[in-house]
């Protein structure tokens, strides 16, 4: 019996050994599915996963959830020590800034819609931009008159910001406290409303993933002439 228990722990720490050792070589976020074909059958990654996870809670580098998949990160009170001096990257345009706002808290979401939104018309550019950036993406079409092109966030957008779901997208309190709005009116008229922190909304309120897997929109097609791509305009980034 001991041996029999011996030995399922030695398969247990081979199998968190080669769990780790996926994560730790990979570049992007995994998912379980992902990690699942490199290990032997019946390997319990999740538990692994939250082992690992206890484990690296304290040292330099943390295992983290993105998007729903997981990655080593530096830890956040370390990564000081990773800055270099770099050229400046390019920033968006407060056009662009306010545009993947809207398209966040509001998709799937139109073109005319963001626009109703910040009251005044946006260039094709700055819509190019995000998705060029690859943190917006056209979701399909409203089976409505015009069948208008829905937008919606990515992947990559939730990695780059370090956010698990969009439902963890933080709500007006947070971005108020964090000096991120500067008239809670002004931010309300102007963005349509935001929704509350994680854990704290309406019962009404939409959920925006299941919004955006409603099957009322249709997909949209890359060689589609309505959405074909223009080049990027000052309006969408700028140096």
């Amino acid at each position: 019996m001991t041996e029999m228990a011996d030995e399922i722990d030695d398969r247990d720490h081979e199998h968190r050994r080669m769990v780790e050792a996926v994560l730790f070589a990979s570049e992007t976020p995994l998912s379980l599915e992902d990690i699942a074909v490199r290990l032997p059958e019946g390997a319990e990654i999740e538990m692994h996963i939250e082992v690992l996870k206890e484990e690296y809670a304290n040292k330099g580098v943390n295992l983290v959830v993105l998007a729903g998949k997981y990655i080593f990160r530096t830890a956040e009170d370390l990564s000081f020590l990773l800055r270099r001096e770099v050229d400046e990257p390019r920033k968006l345009s407060r056009a662009g800034v306010e545009t993947l706002a809207i398209i966040s808290y509001h998709q799937p979401v139109t073109r005319a819609e963001i626009e109703e939104i910040r009251g005044v018309t946006i260039s094709k550019g700055t819509l190019d931009v995000l998705m060029e950036a690859g943190w917006a993406r056209m979701l399909g079409r409203r089976k409505t008159p015009g069948r208008p092109v829905t937008y919606g966030t990515t992947e990559e957008f939730l990695v780059h910001f370090g956010i698990e779901t969009i439902k963890d997208l933080p709500g007006l309190q947070e971005l108020k406290a964090a000096g991120l709005l500067d008239s809670v009116d002004a931010a309300l008229n102007k963005m349509g409303g935001m929704p509350l922190p994680a854990g704290q909304e309406d019962d009404d309120q939409i959920d925006l993933e299941d919004a955006i897997a409603d099957s009322d929109a249709e997909p949209v097609q890359d060689s589609d002439p309505a959405v074909d791509m223009d080049a990027a305009s000052e309006d969408g980034i700028r140096e």
